[in-house]
């Protein structure tokens, strides 16, 4: 990436102006950091090791996991930092990197929760196909397939915003480096970047998400006429609950953020929708997994009772 910018670092802004809050958001952050870590970490760790886990449904969960401490780990380190330093200031290089993570990482989850709205799909309405269609091999293929897209995507937004000439303020509306904060900071023409930003990355916040609402419209409108009971159609759906209520969580905040106009946004809701994706959405993931699913809390007793 070349840096053709006179600017060599950015001011991020405060989560908060009242000095009084910082200590007190400094000190719930770093607990919701934890819990993430160790909730997800906890989550990976019994579908790596209990065999009665390792199918396509808990493969796909242990890639969640593992995406949400990584999607976290981009903002939280670095907010808990500023929380404690006055001079609020990250690199040009530390800044394109956290943008290009970003978007890594949100960009795969938003790919994978498609995947694993597909796996629901095949396993209720193809049962005696889904060994054959969601083979080791072919989840493997979807996972990998998953990360490189993401990769790629973020790569064209950090090579198109690293490219771009910031010679006037460095002070960025935001708490950490996003492609829509800088854009407001470029010198000269952002039409491209702003076209890429809403079409591409638009794209991967409403196409997965759509594709999602598809997959369980087809898996209802199937045990509806298959079953013609509430009860059954009740049963197969709860195995979807858990899935469907991450999707929302997940989808509700970026959508609402990439989708209403620019225009019509503040410091403070940009702000706010950011920490419910970035912060809230994945210490809520595992909760909702181990609450919902007795196979993930029954290998989590398995797996404490073994080292205690």
């Amino acid at each position: 990436m070349l840096n053709q910018t006179s600017v060599t670092e950015f001011l991020l802004l405060p989560v908060t102006d009242i000095q009084v809050l910082q200590p007190v958001l400094f000190v719930v952050f770093l607990a919701t950091y934890i819990v993430n870590v160790a909730g997800n970490a906890a989550v990976l760790m019994v579908v790596v090791s209990d065999s009665r886990l390792h199918s396509p449904m808990y493969f796909f969960l242990g890639n969640l996991s593992c995406l949400d401490i990584c999607y976290s780990t981009v903002t939280l380190p670095k907010m808990l930092e500023n929380f404690l330093s006055t001079h609020k200031a990250i690199s040009f290089l530390g800044c394109i990197s956290q943008l290009h993570f970003f978007h890594f990482l949100g960009s795969a989850e938003s790919l994978l929760l498609a995947v694993m709205g597909f796996d629901r799909f095949v396993a209720i309405c193809k049962p005696l196909h889904y060994p054959l269609i969601m083979s080791h091999q072919v989840c493997v293929q979807m996972a990998v397939t998953v990360w490189i897209i993401g990769f790629f995507h973020a790569l064209l937004h950090s090579v198109m915003t690293s490219h771009l000439k910031f010679c006037g303020s460095n002070h960025i509306h935001h708490f950490f480096c996003d492609v829509k904060p800088l854009l407001e900071l470029a010198c000269g023409s952002t039409e491209l970047n702003e076209w890429l930003l809403n079409t591409v990355t638009g794209t991967f916040a409403i196409g997965p998400f759509f594709l999602t609402l598809l997959s369980y419209a087809y898996v209802i409108i199937y045990l509806f006429f298959k079953t013609h009971s509430c009860s059954m159609l009740h049963k197969a759906l709860s195995t979807c609950v858990s899935h469907f209520m991450v999707v929302v969580l997940f989808y509700a905040p970026v959508v609402f953020t990439y989708i209403r106009p620019a225009t019509g946004s503040s410091v403070e809701q940009d702000q706010i929708i950011a920490i419910m994706y970035s912060v809230v959405t994945p210490v809520l993931n595992p909760l909702i997994y181990t609450l919902r699913n007795k196979e993930v809390k029954g290998a989590l007793r398995r797996g404490i009772s073994r080292r205690l």
